[in-house]
This record gives C-alpha cells, sequence and structure tokens, in this order.
C-alpha cells in the first residue's frame, strides 16, 4: 500500500520553508529600515517567521527520514538510496548521499546557526538575518521540485516511484511498492560516512556567517566593525571545513584501496580550496584587530571563501565534472539554479563592496620587513596562490563546458596525473608557508629588527636542525627534497614550541590558539613526506604470475596471490589468509563464513555449525550487511602469530566489479595497510572432469594436492536433513583432508534404498573440491570415491606499510585544538564588547 502522507507532508514543508523564507529576509529588511517605534515590531515578526523556517525545515529532514527508515520504497529516494539490509547508521548516510538530502542537510544547519546568531547578537541581527534568509530560500528552492512548463524548479525528495521511471510494471499495477531498495553505495558503509558529511556541510554553512556580518558591515557603512563579530566564526567555519576534510581523507585510508589519503580529486579540490581561502581570510582579519591595516584584503578574502564554497557546490552537483571525478553527483537539472545561486551572491557582494571601495579605511604606514603585517601578507599571498594553482586546472572541465555553450570547442584537459601534478607544486607552497609560520609568530608577539631577529631565531634553528638531522640518519632520508621538508617542518614545531612556552609562562592557556595550531601544521607535513613518500609496498608478486591483463604492469608486481591455509613469505613476514568471514549481529568477533547460510532472507543466516558460546548448529542469527566478506588474513614473524587483518570486499554489479576496502596494524611509528584486490568467485563453480579413487579404510591417497586419510566408514540409523525409511542402509564415509596446518573432515553418505542407490555429496568451497560416496566394494575392502575440483580459495592482497602516519593524524588534532582555543578568546572578546553596548 503506498504511503501518500510523509511524502505530501514533506512537499507541503518545502513549500512552506521556501515561502517563509523570503518572508523573513522582507520582514528583517524592513527590520532593519524601521525607525525606533517600528523596530520591536519588526523584530518580533521578523524572528517568529524564521522561526516557522526553521520548523518547516526541521520537518522536510523529519519527512525524508521517516521514508528512509520506515522502508517506503514507493518513493524514488528511498529506493535509490537504501535498502532493509542497511542498519540505521547506514539509514542515515543514505539520508544524505543523494544531493536533495544533502541540500536540506546544508539548510538545516543554516537554520540551527542563524538560531545562535539570533540569540547572540544585537546590532547585526537584521542585516545579517537578511542575508541567511536569502541563501536559505536558495537552498529550499533545489529541493522544491516544481515544474512550470519547460521550466524545473529543484529537485524533490519526495517524489514518489512511479512517477520518476517508466517501469512497464506501473502501468499494469499503479500501486506496485518493490520489495526492496538498490541500498546504499557500498563504499558509503563506512561509519566516517555517518559524520563526515554532515560535518563537512556545517564547514559549507558556517562560510555563511562571516559573509553575512561582511554584508551587513558594508551595507551599514560600519566598514570595520564586523571584523570582530565575524571573527570567531570565521575561525569556526575553518576549524569545522578543516576537521570535515580530515574525516574525508581518513574514510579514504580507510575504506578506499589506493592507498593513501588524499588523491586531488576535484571534489576533493573543491573543498580544500575555500578552506585555503578561509584561513588567509582569518589571518588578515586578525591583523587588522592588531595594526588597523589588511581591512580590503579582508574583505575580498571573506567574500572568496564564501563563493568558492558556491562553486564549490557548482562544480560538484551540476554535473560538469562528472568525466573528471569518481564521487561527484550526476546533473539533476540543477545547474543553472546553482550559477543564479553563485551569480547572484557574487554581484551582491562585488557591488557593495566597489561602492565602499573608497570608504573603507586603509593603514597609509608602509609595512616593514621587520613588520608582522609584512608576513602576514606573505602567508596570505601563499595560500592564495596555493588556492588558485589547484583552483584553475580544476576548473578546466567547467571552463569547457562554457565554450561549448557559446559554441566554440575547447581541448584543454585536466592533470593526466592528478597527484604529480599538484603535488609538486603544493608541496613547495606548504613548506614556504611552514617557513613563514615559523618565523612569522615571532613578529607577531614582539616588535623585531635585524638582532632581535637574530636572537630570537637562533635557538629554535639550532635545535630544529639537530632533531631534523636526528630524524633524517635514523629514518634514512636521503632524498634532498625530503630532507627540506623534515627542516622546514621542525623549524615550525620548533619555533612555535618556543612561543607557546613563553605565552604558558607570562599569560593564559587562550593566547596559544595561533601557536597550537601552527604546530599541527608542521606534524602535518612531516607526516604527510614519511606516509606518502616513504610508503613501502611489501607484497611484492615474486611467481611471475600476471594477475589480470587489465592491471598495469606495477599492479600485478605489487600483488600477492594467497590460496588458503599456504603460507606465503611477504618480506618480515610470513602470512596465511584463512578465509572468509562474516559480521554477526550481537558477536564481537567476525565469525568464519563456512558456518553460515543464507535463509534467503535479508542480512539472516542459518548456522551449520557450533561456533563457540555465541550460537548453536541451527540457530538463526543476523548478518551485519550479508553481501561483505571479511578475508582474514594471519601475519606470523618467527612462526608465531602476530596478528590477523580482516579486509573486506564485496561483488557489486552495479559498481563495476569488486568493491574493496582496508584493514591496518596501527603502531606508534608505522601502519601496516592491506586490502584485497582480486578473489575467488565460487558461487557458481564450474566442476572439473571426474576423478575416480578406489580406497580402503586406513589408506592414505592423495585427493589434488591434498594429503588424504579414509579413517573408515559407519552405518547411520539417522541423517541429519535427510529423512531414512525402513529398509535403507545409510553408509557415512570419513575422510581427513590435510591442507598444510589445517585439517578437514569430509563424509560423503551412501544411501540404499529398494536396490536404488543415492549419494550425499559433501562441498568444501575452500578447497574446492566435491566429494561423493560411489560405490562399496565390500568383496574388496574397498569404497569407490568421485571427486570433482574446482579452483581452491584464493586472494590477491596488497600490503603497504605507511611510516609515521600517525604523526599526521595527530598534527591534524593538534591544529584543530589551536582553532578551537583561538575560537573561545576571539567569542570571548566580541561577548565583552557586546556586552558593553558597543557591538
Amino acid at each position: 500500500m503506498i504511503n501518500t502522507f510523509m511524502g505530501n507532508l514533506g512537499h507541503l514543508m518545502t513549500i512552506v520553508a521556501f515561502v517563509s523564507a523570503l518572508v523573513t529576509a522582507y520582514a528583517y529588511f524592513q527590520y532593519f529600515r524601521a525607525n525606533e517605534i517600528e523596530k520591536a515590531s519588526w523584530r518580533k515578526f521578523s524572528r517568529i517567521s524564521f522561526y516557522i523556517h526553521a520548523g518547516s525545515t526541521a520537518m522536510i529532514a523529519f519527512s525524508l527520514f521517516e521514508i528512509i527508515y520506515n522502508h517506503r520504497f514507493e518513493y524514488f529516494y528511498a529506493y535509490s538510496h537504501s535498502s532493509k539490509a542497511l542498519p540505521v547508521h547506514y539509514m542515515i548516510s543514505s539520508f544524505w548521499e543523494g544531493q536533495e538530502g544533502a541540500f536540506i542537510l546544508w539548510a538545516f544547519w543554516n537554520v540551527v546557526l542563524g538560531i545562535i546568531l539570533i540569540q547572540t547578537n544585537k546590532f547585526w541581527e537584521g542585516p545579517v538575518m537578511v542575508v541567511f534568509a536569502l541563501v536559505q530560500a536558495f537552498l529550499v528552492s533545489m529541493i522544491l521540485g516544481v515544474v512550470i512548463g519547460d521550466l524545473k524548479i529543484g529537485s524533490s525528495p519526495f517524489i514518489l516511484l512511479r512517477d520518476a521511471t517508466q517501469a512497464p510494471i506501473f502501468e499494469l499495477n499503479p500501486d506496485f511498492v518493490p520489495e526492496d531498495g538498490t541500498g546504499l553505495n557500498p563504499l558509503l558503509q563506512n561509519i566516517w560516512m555517518v559524520i563526515h558529511p554532515p560535518t563537512l556541510f556545517l564547514g559549507y554553512a558556517s562560510t555563511l556567517v562571516p559573509f553575512a556580518f561582511l554584508i551587513g558591515g558594508l551595507v551599514t557603512k560600519r566598514y570595520s566593525e564586523w571584523i570582530r563579530p565575524a571573527l570567531p566564526w570565521a575561525i569556526f567555519s575553518a576549524m569545522i571545513l578543516g576537521m570535515g576534510i580530515i574525516m574525508g581523507a581518513y574514510w579514504a585510508y580507510v575504506t578506499l584501496n589506493f592507498g593513501g589519503y588524499w588523491n586531488w580529486d576535484p571534489v576533493e579540490n573543491a573543498v580544500y580550496v575555500p578552506w585555503l581561502i578561509l584561513v588567509a581570510a582569518i589571518h588578515t582579519m586578525i591583523t587588522f584587530k592588531k595594526s588597523a591595516t589588511a581591512l580590503k584584503t579582508s574583505i575580498v578574502l571573506v567574500i572568496l571563501s564564501f563563493i568558492l564554497v558556491l562553486y564549490a557546490t557548482f562544480l560538484v552537483r551540476s554535473g560538469v565534472l562528472g568525466d573528471a571525478s569518481v564521487h561527484s553527483f550526476t546533473d539533476l537539472g540543477l545547474s543553472g539554479q546553482l550559477l543564479i545561486y553563485m551569480l547572484f551572491f557574487l554581484v551582491i557582494a562585488v557591488f557593495l563592496a566597489v561602492r565602499a571601495w573608497k570608504h573603507i579605511p586603509t593603514s597609509e604606514k608602509e609595512a616593514s620587513v621587520y613588520s608582522r603585517e609584512f608576513w602576514i601578507f606573505l602567508g596570505a599571498v601563499t595560500l592564495g596562490l596555493m588556492s588558485f594553482q589547484v583552483i584553475l586546472p580544476t576548473s578546466i572541465p567547467a571552463w569547457n563546458a562554457l565554450v561549448e555553450i557559446f559554441g566554440g570547442i575547447s581541448n584543454m584537459a585536466p592533470p593526466a596525473d592528478q597527484v604529480e601534478f599538484y603535488t609538486k607544486f603544493q608541496l613547495w607552497f606548504a613548506v614556504a608557508l611552514a617557513l613563514l609560520t615559523a618565523v612569522g609568530q615571532f613578529f607577531w608577539w614582539q616588535k623585531m629588527d635585524k638582532k632581535a631577529l637574530k636572537d630570537a631565531l637562533i635557538t629554535p634553528y639550532i635545535f630544529s636542525v639537530l632533531l631534523s638531522a636526528a630524524v633524517i640518519v635514523l629514518a634514512k632520508v636521503y632524498d634532498w627534497k625530503y630532507i627540506i621538508i623534515v627542516l622546514a617542518g621542525m623549524f615550525t614545531v620548533v619555533a612555535n614550541s618556543v612561543i607557546l612556552a613563553k605565552l604558558l609562562k607570562k599569560s593564559t592557556f587562550k593566547l596559544a590558539g595561533g601557536s597550537l595550531a601552527h604546530i599541527g601544521l608542521g606534524m602535518i607535513l612531516i607526516g604527510i613526506m614519511f606516509s606518502s613518500g616513504y610508503s613501502d609496498v611489501i607484497s611484492i608478486n615474486m611467481s611471475g604470475l600476471t594477475y589480470s591483463n587489465s592491471w598495469e604492469d606495477e599492479m600485478n608486481k605489487e600483488h600477492v596471490l594467497l590460496w588458503i591455509n599456504k603460507p606465503t613469505q611477504m618480506k618480515d613476514y610470513t602470512v596465511v589468509y584463512r578465509g572468509r568471514q562474516k559480521k554477526v549481529v550481537g558477536i564481537p568477533e567476525y565469525v568464519p563464513a563456512k558456518y553460515l547460510e543464507s535463509t534467503g532472507n535479508v542480512n539472516e543466516a542459518v548456522a551449520l555449525a557450533d561456533y563457540k558460546e555465541y550460537f548453536k548448529k541451527g540457530d538463526v542469527v543476523n548478518l551485519v550487511l550479508e553481501e561483505n566478506d571479511y578475508f582474514k588474513i594471519d601475519y606470523f614473524q618467527n612462526e608465531a602469530l602476530k596478528f590477523s587483518l580482516n579486509p573486506m570486499s564485496q561483488f557489486n554489479e552495479g559498481m563495476g566489479g569488486l568493491i574493496s576496502s582496508p584493514d591496518s596494524k596501527i603502531y606508534l611509528n608505522r601502519d601496516l595497510y592491506t586490502y584485497v584486490a582480486a578473489m575467488n568467485d565460487y558461487s557458481d563453480p564450474e566442476w572439473k572432469e571426474d576423478e575416480v579413487y578406489e580406497v580402503s579404510p586406513g589408506e592414505q591417497f592423495h585427493i589434488a594436492d591434498f594429503v588424504t586419510y579414509f579413517d573408515g566408514a559407519e552405518v547411520m540409523k539417522e541423517i541429519e536433513g535427510y529423512v531414512l525409511q525402513e529398509g535403507d542402509v545409510a553408509v557415512k564415509a570419513k575422510l581427513r583432508v590435510l591442507d598444510y596446518d589445517v585439517e578437514k573432515l569430509l563424509e560423503p553418505t551412501f544411501i540404499i534404498r529398494n536396490n536404488q542407490v543415492g549419494k550425499l555429496p559433501v562441498i568444501d568451497t575452500e578447497l574446492g573440491l566435491k566429494v561423493s560416496l560411489e560405490n562399496i566394494l565390500p568383496d574388496q575392502n574397498k569404497f569407490v570415491f568421485k571427486v570433482n575440483q574446482y579452483q581452491k580459495d584464493y586472494v590477491v592482497m596488497k600490503a603497504i606499510v605507511k611510516p609515521y602516519i600517525n604523526v599526521l593524524w595527530v598534527g591534524t588534532i593538534v591544529m584543530l585544538i589551536g582553532f578551537t582555543v583561538a575560537i573561545f578568546r576571539r567569542f570571548d572578546e566580541f561577548a565583552k564588547m557586546r556586552d558593553k553596548g558597543m557591538e
């Protein structure tokens, strides 16, 4: 039965949210213009209107999640992004897997931020909330799903499946509801995909706050006063956006199998660039607060940071990157809307900035090489150059599309090797930035001349050189480029640690934000250098086999074939593949797949044998995503088991084949990163020709390459799963098959009924054997076995050692702590001025 109520509720709330956003914008505009007598009433009306908008936006989110949670597959969105197999936390991921859900999430975060601003601001509420309401109107328009003639406004997540597809089934039965949905992209079935997108979209949403304060400042002609309330929000936005980027990098590291955490994909670049510009804006804003310089630069950078977020949204969601990025969205017909959204705010911001440009205060004082302003300017320029070096090549597909719109032809192509192209530039920009943050901190906290600078830098310089020398020697860093990176990163860490120690000695911890963030930067630089530059593949193909003709030579050389139970040497380790496993609900460890058989129901299996204290033979258990296989890989050293890894793979036709996620053994100084690149498919085996063996009880023989013992047979009075009748004779043979250090018992059964012979063969998918007891020759005391072979279970695996990657992760945490400290400091400054009635 089709449920139309939730869809209609979602549609209604979308319309209410759109209308109330426009009404809020108008009301706050009137509140801003009103005289003192009318202000109170307009303020009350504006807030009520915004709260109605907030409530309707929350109801939009509730309606969509209710549809997903209750498996209402009559709706196209639920059918396309969810399935009954998903646990609740992955249902949350499916909420924002599609474009419409992502826009709802973005609008929801804007609502939360808007409520906070209403509660924490006095003077700025009117102009700031006009900008907020207009942005909300654009965002909600993306999910309106209104069609007027040939004009489509938005794409609704509440459209029914029968209205979104032309499937013949709906002509026969308009109320048809699929039994299940197509499910969530396997690569998104990771806990980091539950928290990474909302963090990233909170970062997107928060870039609006400093932009709105800036627009408010330009409109009210308070050209410099907007800095104080905007600064803590700018730092908050940089922290959250940075956290989202880091989460995305970590997700890529633990989920994708390219062996890294950053691939310079256009979608990654589209987030990275506005973050760089925002960080530059923060530094120039702080400079203005200190010395009344760089105000115009701050205005330009704040405008750029917000517009670049909108531009990133256009690139990712317009479909223009469809051939250039592995995880951009397809075009839902929203590209025109997205372009209007971006251009609307760009034109307004540029118009207001140009109109006010000659009135914006500037400092006539020339910046000295020994001034903090000079070093901040160099840092901002470096961040700007980093941004443009990334965004220009990333925008090539958009440029080509623009040329084609005007009837031209553009053959420009993005870099063929993205990693090599971007890294060779960004690496040296990062080195320059590290050195600037090291030296610049000394200028920031004290007046400097040539002698003072020399005295201040000599100690951190000596310590950083000594520490770098130790790292270079102990870690065997011999590449000159990497030596420079170690020196730059170490100098940043040491110099900022010196500043941090002085601040903690003289003042409070709230001044330490900048030093902590810069220490984190130095650690990140060193961590990236080691984990990427000295990554060591230990799974070397010594067999000479070509695993796949579609693989490049390097891929064939850097993967190792592991037959089940067969020890294989891999550098310092002896590695043994032990078989496939499943995740079972309520069981803290992986369960061997050979103990489980699907019942045919979603995520449900029956136990084929007892397994520890967790379940008994015949019990029905619930699986966690039954399509996922976890491959147990044991690592030995000196014949002692050191650890086991469990990389995951599933075969997914919709995603083009095998989807693999790695598993890692984490040490303090390295990770051992392992993933499966190919596996044996025994779902529909093609058995080889019959092999017949005549064997006496107690005899040893070979089945294929396996030493096998025939331990005799016994007459059975009952057989599990088979009903014996009176007069039946059932004989079960017992074969012990040795596969290296594993012994398996195979028990084929022979049944005689009314002079008719029946055979119950036994199949072992891991060994690739099907054995049946074909005949019994009592006069010869022999048993006749028929054996069919299939490919023995195997995996093709890659293992990489990532040295000192934890330096990178710890560095990101230190940087985020620095941002957090700075947020509290700057908001405290704003709150004190606000409470005095000066903001």
